[in-house]
């Protein structure tokens, strides 16, 4: 069975407020549901695509300072 993660995901949320992906971000992180992590990914893929440079800096400073 071959799934296309990206366009199921991006399938899913299209219709989706933000308040609806705000819930199920947040919901993915408390519950630490690891079978989560893959539409984190594309959530994670998505800003980064449509992030211009300096908010892709700003990403990455805020991703440093969560491993320190």
């Amino acid at each position: 069975m071959n799934i296309d993660i990206r366009n199921h995901i991006k399938n899913n949320f299209k219709d989706a407020e933000p308040d609806e992906i705000k819930a199920s971000i947040e919901s993915s992180i408390t519950e630490h549901d690891e079978i989560t992590l893959p539409g984190m990914g594309v959530f994670f893929e998505i800003l980064w695509e449509y992030s211009d440079s300096s908010s892709q800096e700003y990403i990455l400073n805020t991703l440093k300072k969560g491993l320190n």
